[in-house]
């Protein structure tokens, strides 16, 4: 008989002029980016929060620590790879994933399959088991204020 896990993960960071947007893996044209110690991808954070979550494992912050000068400016699907290896080693596959990015803009639906494609490859799975929406919050909070955006994750994983 197959074992299940649910994770979940939230991720958030602060939009500030001058940095690239990264997300789901791909750098976006926008005026602003997500500053943040790594390249702040919030998709992918969000996503390995949920995988090590499913797994029981430490949260991405204990795994990467922020105050690690190592990590400055690090590719947050690298990240991610490597979380899932944890999980893996532990016997774990994934079953589906899903991304939800949370604010007013940009718009995600030109870069989706892209995104999706490249969180994908940092688990070495299939597309058709990560999925990758967006959703606003009719302009409430900080992700509706513009002030930064987002995003939560849950993972299946199963052995």
């Amino acid at each position: 008989m197959s074992e299940y896990r649910v994770g979940t993960g939230l991720d958030a960071h602060a939009l500030e002029e001058g940095v690239p947007l990264v997300l789901g893996g791909v750098r976006i044209d926008h005026p602003r980016g997500l500053a943040g110690h790594s390249d702040g991808d919030v998709l992918a954070h969000a996503l390995t929060d949920a995988v090590l979550g499913a797994a029981g494992l430490e949260d991405i912050g204990a795994l990467f620590p922020s105050g690690d000068p190592a990590l400055e400016g690090a590719d947050s699907l690298e990240l991610l790879s490597q979380a899932w290896e944890r999980v893996k080693e532990r016997g774990w596959r994934l079953a589906n994933a899903d991304v939800v990015l949370i604010g007013e803009e940009p718009r995600l639906a030109p870069h989706r399959d892209e995104m999706r494609r490249r969180l994908a490859c940092a688990l070495g799975v299939d597309p058709e088991l990560v999925a990758v929406r967006a959703t606003t919050t009719d302009r409430l909070g900080f992700a509706g204020r513009g002030e930064g955006l987002a995003a939560q994750a849950v993972a299946l994983i199963v052995r």
